[in-house]
């Protein structure tokens, strides 16, 4: 049976994103960092709802940018697909992680296929909750995302929701999920579930693979002194 058409400007590679409504990311652990505590480039398998690799993506940053900046380091997130073929490009400038600070708020920018930005993930200052949002290629606001007040939780998973712009409204979640004891005290490697409405814009369901990254590196990326 062929394969259905991708939808109307679908970016090549994104073909698979419209039809599916969940993503799940997980980080390989490093064992030279695990016994050395000497930063490396992360590492991550993008997997549907039945654990089929469907991308991989790769930081590509410099070993003095990784182990000086630590996990406010600026990167460039190469995801590929099964082909081998780069089909997103996520960049996240050196910004400001201070929560007191609010200017240079972190972002991340998406771009399918590299070169071509589709959307943007932006910091929104807030004194207390991890605030974000999502934004299409033109700058123009179309989700929200919010964490909880403590970004962390012992034995059960840490949910980022995903709002409508007026937050009335709960349209999916991003999950930092809880792996073991072991995994989370001795390794910086996390998982994490990414749920969005299946008929959502496919290139801002590549945005939201944006937003996890972001959200691993600003509130579960441990540097390994």
């Amino acid at each position: 049976m062929p394969a259905p058409p991708p939808p109307s400007g679908c970016p090549p590679g994104l073909e698979y994103l419209s039809q599916i409504d969940q993503i799940l990311v997980h980080q390989q652990i490093e064992l030279l960092e695990v016994i050395t505590g000497f930063e490396t480039n992360n590492k991550y398998e993008i997997k549907n709802s039945f654990g089929q690799k469907i991308y991989f993506a790769v930081e590509d940053t410099d070993c003095c940018t990784r182990n000086c900046c630590g996990a406010s380091r600026p990167f460039t997130m190469r995801i590929i697909d099964n082909m081998g073929q780069e089909v997103i490009t996520l960049e996240r400038p050196l910004r400001c992680d201070s929560c007191c600070c609010p200017c240079c708020l972190q972002e991340i920018e998406v771009h399918a296929p590299p070169g071509v930005p589709v959307g943007y993930v932006t910091q929104t200052w807030h004194p207390c909750l991890p605030r974000f949002t999502i934004q299409n290629e033109r700058r123009e606001d179309v989700l929200k995302i919010i964490g909880p007040c403590v970004v962390c939780s012992c034995c059960a998973d840490v949910d980022f929701e995903i709002k409508s712009l007026d937050e009335e409204t709960i349209v999916g979640k991003i999950s930092k999920q809880w792996t073991g004891f072991v995994r989370e005290a001795f390794t910086d490697a996390d998982n994490f579930g990414i749920q969005f409405p299946l008929d959502l814009d496919v290139k801002m369901k590549a945005v939201m693979l944006g937003a996890c990254f972001l959200i691993d590196f600003m509130f579960f990326e441990r540097s390994g002194h």
